[in-house]
């Protein structure tokens, strides 16, 4: 978001110079800066011991196709605690493990999206209202459901990942 008004007493913001930051929203009355900000927020790609991925169909955000789960980080709450709440809410399990996978930026709605992978024994699902269906869908089948990458998309991105995990792994126990 970039601040045109003062959010504090919404005076007309002014372009100050910030350092290095160049020209930075300013309020005269506040004295303070406005830096433009974003939301964070997580997504992450649940697998189970089978090498199945949930994936989750939820209209609201798309129509067309199935996503990883994912939510907003709340005040206080850090990227791996909110990661760990959004499956157990949106599916209703507990994950074991959670791997990070990095950072992505998701221009789209301007969001820093903080991917993990979460490792949960295979069990029916307990869904929220948000989402309409999910399932288990084998790794390699669950790869066409995101692929050929649309733009900006994050799902091929982590699953490249993922997959990379996989390598790694299976190079370390041999």
């Amino acid at each position: 978001m970039h601040y045109k008004y003062c959010p504090e007493c919404g005076l007309k913001l002014i372009d100050k110079e910030a350092g290095d930051d160049g020209f930075v929203p300013y309020c005269t009355a506040c004295e303070k800066y406005w830096f433009d900000s974003f939301a964070s927020c997580v997504i992450i790609m649940v697998v189970n011991e089978f090498d199945e991925i949930a994936m989750l169909s939820q209209p609201y955000l798309s129509t067309v196709h199935r996503n990883f789960v994912s939510g907003y980080i709340s005040v206080g709450e850090t990227a791996e605690a909110c990661a760990m709440r959004e499956v157990e809410e949106e599916l209703g399990i507990k994950l074991e493990s959670l791997v990070s996978t990095g950072t992505y930026w998701f221009s789209k709605r301007e969001q820093l999206m903080h991917g993990f992978v979460g490792f949960a024994k295979k069990q029916d699902f307990t869904l929220s209202s948000e989402v309409e269906d999910a399932q288990w869908i084998p790794h390699q089948e669950a790869e066409k459901l995101f692929f050929p990458a649309r733009v900006g998309s994050i799902m091929p991105l982590m699953y490249q990942d993922y997959l990379k995990m996989k390598e790694k792994n299976h190079a370390d126990n041999h």
